[in-house]
């Protein structure tokens, strides 16, 4: 039993980090949206640049780890394609205007990230 937590652990090491990331960075989006819509004056600290960019820093930190790892792995490059363009799509999502239009394409961008993950894990199992 304690073999197969090990090999379970290996096996989600870098995409169940990515995936926390995500989940961390969608709910990121999504509170600050609520407070900015609830308290207009304490949503400035969430909307500081530095940590839209420092998240996009680990965003492509684990998909390079992960991603690339399952490439080497099992072989398939569409997950880690899918990643990358989820990672490009956040990265974009940095040149607009705070506000609705950038909160859409961020999460969108963390979905699609999120679904190379998932599709990344699969293909090792």
């Amino acid at each position: 039993m304690l073999f197969m937590a090990k090999a379970n652990w290996r096996s989600w090491r870098w995409d169940g980090l990515g995936l926390g990331i995500a989940g961390l960075c969608l709910m990121h989006c999504l509170a600050t949206a609520i407070i900015l819509a609830l308290f207009a004056a304490a949503g400035g600290a969430l909307l500081h640049p530095a940590i839209h960019e420092t998240g996009l820093v680990f965003a492509i930190g684990f998909g390079v780890l992960a991603l690339g790892q399952g490439i080497l792995q099992h072989g398939f490059i569409l997950p880690a394609a899918i990643g990358a363009l989820g990672i490009g799509m956040m990265s974009g999502a940095l040149t607009l205007p705070h506000g609705g239009i950038e909160v859409f394409y961020t999460v969108l961008g963390v979905g699609v990230l999120a679904l190379g993950h998932t599709l990344n894990h699969r293909a090792g199992s």
